[in-house]
């Protein structure tokens, strides 16, 4: 089962943290602060950190402005995801190191270099973060932003590094010369990006190297801190309702949202997106990648394909099952798939990696967690695997005791970059989202 390294699986655990942009001015709401304000009871801030929450997020740090530091460090409301509250800068850029810095703080790592943190991390959990985690940055403005997107955004970050969510701008672009139209601007490759934005932390960590916080430079996003150091940032899909408040008329168009059942995932007369607020639930990443080597069949998300060359490994390659039992194992906390299955006598050459799952989702029931839904995404140029996606999400369902509708299975040829592109190998990732087994089913844990 050999992977990236010597072993089969990612080289660590992966999880979700976030920081939370809620330092701003809110100069264009005519004196009203714009997270303060109310949306169906709920203000704009706790629409947004609830968000994240109900996505599985297992770490947040929340920046707001020095004023309300105190006063928001001590809200009831505050999920226990929620592990400091920090002062913000001048700028977004500011705001957003001092949140990474706690995060890192939070984790066992540095320290967060003097940001004041609340005592709510106490109720957080402790311990290092293995790895290299997916760090989302979300603009507190945002307050309807769904789960949904939050964690197809976390996904995309894990397997391509860095990734925003988009929309293609369909007004005609204007650019002004003084009060006249000076000319019209092709919108064809033109997007609006959204938050929340997604970036592995060593990525974000090359970037603070060569374009510290503090320097000159201003950025207004993550994506062009990143674009001005060459890394790569993966756009998807955003949502028409992830609108950002910013004039009092915003509240009203997202009120109406609400009213009608626009927002993904909420029925009209909602009235807040369903929540993990006491940590409830949990979210994992896996990723694997193994090169083409000699014999065949190819084994890919539990299916056979004759007369395709077979992926490397001590086991039977399947890098899409490797990826979604590495999520499952994550989002457990019971470490990885090399671990459980190492590369040796002690598991059997060429193994179905239907059982290795199988033996996965009996470990994650055992541990009490179940699964609730599974997202991934298989890179690959050969083979075509258009129309055997639904079969592979079917087989995974079956394994997990899922709906069909609950596995969702994604396919790319990697735009003709990397191995993967080349059709020198194939890689995939997994996010999945576990909720605690019923304590009046101990049947289930069986």
């Amino acid at each position: 089962m050999s992977g990236r390294g010597n072993r089969e699986g990612p080289t660590s655990n992966d999880s979700i943290e976030a920081v939370v942009v809620a330092a701003g001015s809110s100069s264009r709401m005519g004196g009203l602060d714009k997270l303060d304000a109310e949306l169906d009871g709920r203000s704009v801030l706790r629409w947004s950190i609830e968000a994240l929450a109900s996505a599985g997020v297992g770490r947040m740090v929340v920046v707001t402005a020095p004023a309300r530091l105190a006063e928001l460090a001590a809200a009831s409301w505050l999920p226990i995801q929620v592990v400091a509250v920090v002062a913000g800068g001048a700028r977004r850029q500011d705001s957003v190191a001092a949140g990474v810095a706690a995060l890192a703080e939070a984790a066992g790592g540095p320290s967060a270099g003097g940001a004041t943190r609340s005592k709510r991390d106490t109720l957080a959990p402790k311990g290092r973060i293995a790895g290299d985690p997916v760090i989302l940055v979300h603009d507190a403005a945002r307050p309807l932003a769904s789960p949904a997107l939050i964690r197809a955004v976390a996904a995309a970050t894990a397997s391509h590094g860095a990734a925003i969510p988009v929309l293609p701008v369909t007004e005609t672009l204007k650019r002004l010369d003084g009060d006249r139209v000076g000319a019209t601007v092709d919108r064809k490759d033109v997007v609006a990006a959204q938050t929340p934005q997604g970036v592995r932390r060593s990525l974000l960590d090359r970037a603070y190297a060569t374009y510290p916080p503090d320097g000159p430079e201003t950025w207004t996003d993550e994506a062009s801190l990143l674009e001005a150091c060459r890394i790569a940032v993966h756009a998807i899909p955003g949502e028409a309702t992830n609108l950002k408040v910013t004039v009092p008329v915003d509240l009203e168009r997202a009120q109406a949202m609400l009213d009608h059942g626009l927002v993904p995932g909420l029925a009209p007369g909602r009235s807040a997106i369903p929540n993990d607020s006491q940590g409830l639930g949990r979210v994992g990443l896996g990723t694997d990648s193994h090169p083409f080597g000699p014999g065949e069949p190819l084994v890919l998300g539990g299916l056979r394909f004759e007369g395709v060359p077979r992926l490397t490994g001590h086991s039977d390659g399947d890098v899409a099952l490797h990826a979604v039992a590495d999520a499952l194992l994550g989002a457990a906390g019971l470490g990885d798939l090399g671990g459980l299955f190492p590369a040796d006598s002690r598991t059997p050459a060429g193994i179905d990696s239907r059982i290795l799952l199988s033996r996965v989702a009996e470990k994650v029931r055992a541990a009490g967690w179940r699964p609730v839904n599974v997202d991934m995404t298989i890179v690959a140029a050969r083979p075509r695997l258009g129309n055997v996606l639904p079969s592979m999400a079917a087989g995974i369902a079956s394994i997990l005791g899922l709906d069909p509708a609950a596995v969702n299975v994604k396919a790319s040829t990697g735009n003709l970059e990397g191995p993967e592109g080349a059709g020198r190998s194939i890689s995939a990732s997994a996010i999945v989202w576990l909720a605690p087994l019923a304590d009046d089913a101990p049947e289930e844990r069986r």
